[in-house]
């Protein structure tokens, strides 16, 4: 008997990447998915197989059917827009909604990445030169990259001392909360002493959630978060 059944979207996860949020929002919203893992090469590089996917061959990528999206904005943007079904929380500002969304990708993730090139290069280069390089791109990190995040920082601590537990307030997550986690769970384990308490506080909120959870999962080990442990028996 052939199945009448839709095909289910499919998640193209690669480990330790922007896959989880797409798996976090998948759990929230609670539609059928399936996921199909890759794993990262000896260099921290997704496959090149991923490029039969979707040319552009990084991760997350998902596939609905006869519909392939790429680049984990757009992906869920498209995943709200089809699923949510009012399940997404309305955002208590707007503007902040926005913002935070386009500065995930905007400003903030082009900083961190800056800052782990920057020390993975020396280490990858000729031994007699590592020292020179070192001194050169540390340097380059102290004058370029450390002042501008220590703004980024103080942004959202100052943000999150305002009160409300997501970033656009509301009583859930939203656009900016699903964008917003990767970058602050890279940073905060890249440099743990870099963020406030409030912005750690933040962290911690959205992986108490049953639904990250229950991302975390189904991805499989994640380097960025760990599940949190069951409650014991009579524990409230």
């Amino acid at each position: 008997m052939t199945s009448t059944e839709p095909p289910k979207l499919v998640v193209h996860y690669l480990d330790d990447s922007r896959s989880q949020r797409i798996l976090w929002l998948a759990e929230e919203l609670g539609f059928p998915y399936e996921i199909k893992h890759w794993k990262r090469t000896p260099d921290r590089l997704a496959p090149k197989e991923l490029a039969s996917v979707h040319p552009l061959g990084t991760a997350p990528i998902i596939v609905d059917g006869d519909i392939t999206v790429a680049e984990s904005g757009a992906i869920i943007d498209y995943i709200i827009r089809k699923y949510g079904q009012g399940k997404v929380s309305e955002p208590a500002s707007v503007l902040d909604d926005v913002f935070y969304t386009h500065y995930s990708e905007g400003t903030l993730m082009p900083l961190l990445v800056n800052k782990l090139i920057f020390g993975i290069v020396p280490s990858r280069a000729p031994w007699i030169v590592r020292p020179l390089l070192r001194y050169v791109f540390n340097s380059l990190t102290d004058l370029l990259v450390t002042p501008r995040l220590k703004v980024q920082a103080q942004l959202l601590e100052d943000h999150l001392v305002k009160g409300g537990e997501y970033l656009a307030g509301g009583q859930g997550p939203t656009f900016a909360d699903y964008m917003m986690i990767f970058p602050l769970e890279a940073w905060d384990h890249g440099d743990p002493d870099a963020l406030g308490p409030k912005t750690k506080e933040y962290i911690e909120r959205i992986h108490r959630r049953p639904a990250y959870q229950r991302a975390l999962s189904k991805g499989g080990e994640y380097e960025f978060a760990k599940p949190l442990p069951e409650p014991t028996a009579g524990s409230s």
